[in-house]
């Protein structure tokens, strides 16, 4: 029985807001802000913090700002 084991293994989590806007962007800046769950400027998502979303952070660093 593994109850308990999600608490146990709490996994890492960064927060990211978007600043910028993505008009006249390139449609993948685009498609990562809407893979980061981030579309409007001022919204915030709480992502799990692995390799491919700090690639996707790193991909429109220009347009978002990780929050503490």
């Amino acid at each position: 029985m593994n109850t308990g084991t999600a608490s146990k293994h709490a996994a890492k989590t960064v927060k990211v807001k978007q600043v910028g806007s993505p008009m006249r962007r390139d449609h993948t800046q685009r498609e990562t802000l809407v893979g980061l769950k981030l579309n409007k400027i001022g919204r915030v998502a709480e992502l799990a913090d692995t390799p491919a979303t700090r690639g996707m952070i790193a991909k429109v660093a220009h347009l978002v700002r990780v929050v503490e």
